[in-house]
């Protein structure tokens, strides 16, 4: 069985939703957890459920963001499954969320941009997840920066270590990055109110973090089995 849940990303400042990410959940018995291995996950289970949570935070967001690692975001049926829900969910907008997980296929960079476009030429949005951690390298991050539109630094790789000068360099050498790329920059992993306001020095007004709200299900009585 697996059920998306929803995660609020927040404008700390004028105190708005902006968007939702929506992370793929798998039930064990009573638990549900994270999904063990995402390339296994059928693409009629994303899609399906997708269009079905799109739907209901249609009047509350312009956006929402789906995370696709490297081996999902190459299925050609997953690719044309978005597809399809991008023109049944207009004028909502899909945001394509560029995992940092590591797969086990063969792929260049120039197949990822392939794909990349395919979205954007349907009037969807690109994020790359996790900058700085996995496959989402600064080496990386700049061959796709012409067609991303946002990407997220995540305090909780680091533990609550923001407090460490040299992991405030990296979170400001994204954040500077992304405005000199004219890309919106998201800061996740604000876990507590001492970080919340310790971030408050740093300029950088959107937000993630079990602080503001945790990972929940939408609706409780519905999931997708296969």
């Amino acid at each position: 069985m697996y059920q998306y849940f929803i995660q609020p990303i927040i404008n700390k400042y004028n105190q708005s939703v902006i968007s939702y990410e929506l992370l793929l959940r798998q039930q064990d018995k009573t638990f549900w957890g994270p999904v063990d291995n995402f390339s296994t996950v059928p693409a009629h289970v994303i899609v399906d459920e997708l269009i079905e949570v799109a739907k209901q935070l249609a009047q509350k967001v312009p956006f929402i963001s789906v995370n696709l690692n490297r081996a999902q975001l190459l299925n050609p049926d997953i690719i044309e499954s978005l597809i399809q829900a991008q023109k049944r969910l207009r004028p909502v907008q899909i945001q394509i969320e560029l995992t940092e997980d590591v797969v086990d296929i063969d792929f260049s960079d120039n197949d990822i941009i392939a794909v990349l476009q395919q979205f954007i030429n349907e009037e969807m949005s690109i994020s790359i997840d996790d900058v700085d951690c996995g496959c989402n390298t600064e080496a990386f991050v700049k061959k796709l920066i012409p067609f991303t539109h946002e990407i997220k630094f995540a305090l909780q790789n680091f533990g609550q270590s923001v407090f460490l000068p040299e992991i405030q360099q990296r979170m400001l050498y994204w954040r500077n990055f992304a405005k000199l790329h004219k890309v919106r920059f998201i800061l996740e992993g604000i876990e507590n109110e001492k970080i919340d306001e310790f971030i408050d020095r740093f300029n950088i007004d959107i937000r993630q973090g079990y602080f503001y709200e945790k990972p929940h299900p939408l609706h409780l009585n519905k999931a997708i089995s296969i």
